[in-house]
């Protein structure tokens, strides 16, 4: 169905004279949540509040939380209208919504939500962004050891209603305290008589609510399970991470490691001020800039080489792109290995012997076929080496030979420094991904240029005695 047509149909439905309240809702949910949102940008603000009104909080919630400007539409309610919708949403994602609003408006928001919903909110802010807790939810569903399967049975099916969290059912003792996770499946299965401690997985992967999400998430994705019980540091239940928390976690981490190989500090809203972007980008581009001089300085140094050897800085950017290109490679090899939290000395040596090897190995291949090539053009177009010169052969055979040896060489050297600064940053406690993207490219660039010029004026002034 085309996305005209279902909007025209939901709206035709709000709009019916003919449809009671509950006809309405009834319609409306046969759709889902996130269609319903789509019709939102269509809706002038008396129709948006009869939605609501038809929907009610709970469901209205789960509208909000698929449209791309929460942030409007919270903004547009009156602030007890907001907080009797975002109090009904799970914790974890009232959160991610209150996050959206500036800092007086979320204030003012929170106080007037009820005191439950307030508490579950606050439980789940006090751990810091980086800890695993902060992704929490109270989302979950939880069984004493002592009950009985069909007491078990009968808790769960009272709490389907409101947790949609329920493949997993967490154990707890009278304390609270996890004892085990039981699969929905093998309590449906199980005989009312048995003892409810025979069915339970008493070693089920489980996180403190102060473990850092980079070390959760590794684990997570080895297991790769519906959801995880988070403890406090008594071991006692207070949370879960569903697959959904794990997914937009990964996300996240994800968008902060994009943020730091494009050079940024942190990751970086679209629809933010440009002044706010600016303060992002400033650190890393003054950084950036200082390695640039770098290049620049070390250009100036063979002033010479340029001014008499012209055509060789034609052939400048073909070795600076290559080594920048097969770095980046070794980086992003490197961080994967790094960011598995499996970072022995053998799997360190491995990785960078590898790395080594086949930044070698890349080399000779291209730096044969460059040779090949730049000596094609040299003869095609009958290209002079020195300035105002005429063709040579003898020449053409040392610029190609520069070009090809210069890339061998910065792609070895370029392949060596991605897997090794990386590796260093980790063991100085440093985030590796700072390391990369234009970090990385900068070193290369001038190591490349080093190489490339001191071997042209070391095979064409000192051995050819060309400029003498």
């Amino acid at each position: 169905m085309a996305e005209r047509d279902y909007i025209d149909e939901l709206k035709q439905i709000l709009s019916s004279s003919t449809l009671s309240d509950e006809e309405k809702k009834s319609e409306l949910l046969q759709y889902h949540e996130n269609d319903i949102a789509d019709m939102l940008d269509d809706l002038d603000e008396e129709q948006r509040n009869e939605l609501h009104r038809i929907l009610g909080d709970e469901i209205f919630g789960e509208v909000l939380l698929y449209t791309e400007d929460i942030e409007d539409q919270i903004s547009s309610m009156e602030p007890a209208e907001a907080a009797d919708v975002i109090e009904k949403m799970d914790a974890d994602d009232a959160i991610d919504v209150l996050e959206e609003l500036d800092e007086e408006d979320r204030k003012e928001i929170v106080n007037l939500m009820e005191p439950e919903a307030k508490e579950d909110i606050q439980d789940i802010l006090k751990y810091d962004d980086d800890e695993i807790g902060s992704k929490m939810t109270n989302n979950y569903v939880s069984i004493l050891v002592t009950n009985s399967v069909k007491t078990a049975m009968k808790r769960v099916v009272a709490e389907a209603a409101d947790n949609d969290n329920v493949s997993n059912i967490y154990v707890v003792d009278i304390q609270d305290k996890l004892v085990g996770v039981i699969e929905l499946r093998d309590l449906i299965v199980a005989r009312e008589g048995i003892d409810l401690g025979t069915i339970v997985k008493q070693n089920y992967p489980s996180f403190k609510a102060t473990d850092k999400v980079e070390d959760c998430l590794v684990q997570m994705r080895e297991y790769a399970l519906p959801s995880y019980p988070i403890l406090d540091e008594n071991g006692k239940l207070i949370g879960a991470i569903t697959h959904d928390d794990v997914q937009e976690a990964m996300d996240e981490e994800m968008g902060e490691d994009y943020a730091k190989l494009g050079g940024l500090t942190q990751e970086e809203d679209l629809d933010e001020s440009p002044f706010a972007s600016v303060k992002k980008r400033i650190p890393w581009l003054s950084v950036l800039l200082l390695l640039d001089l770098l290049i620049s300085f070390s250009m100036a140094n063979f002033e010479e080489v340029v001014a008499v050897l012209a055509i060789i800085a034609f052939f400048q950017t073909l070795v600076l792109d290559m080594a920048g290109n097969a770095g980046t490679q070794s980086l992003s090899v490197t961080i994967r290995m790094i960011s598995t939290n499996d970072v022995t000395g053998k799997k360190i040596a491995k990785t960078i012997f590898k790395e080594f090897c086949t930044g070698i190995l890349n080399g000779i291949i291209l730096a044969t076929i460059s040779f090949g090539f730049v000596m094609l053009y040299l003869f095609i177009f009958k290209k002079g080496i020195v300035k105002d010169t005429e063709y040579n052969v003898i020449q053409a055979l040392t610029a190609s030979g520069i070009v090809s040896i210069s890339l061998l060489i910065a792609m070895t050297v370029s392949s060596l420094v991605g897997s090794v600064i990386p590796i260093i940053f980790y063991k100085v406690k440093i985030d590796p991904a700072v390391a990369s993207g234009p970090f990385i490219t900068t070193i290369n660039d001038v190591t490349a240029l080093l190489i490339y010029y001191g071997l042209a004026a070391l095979l064409f002034f000192q051995i050819l005695g060309v400029g003498a």
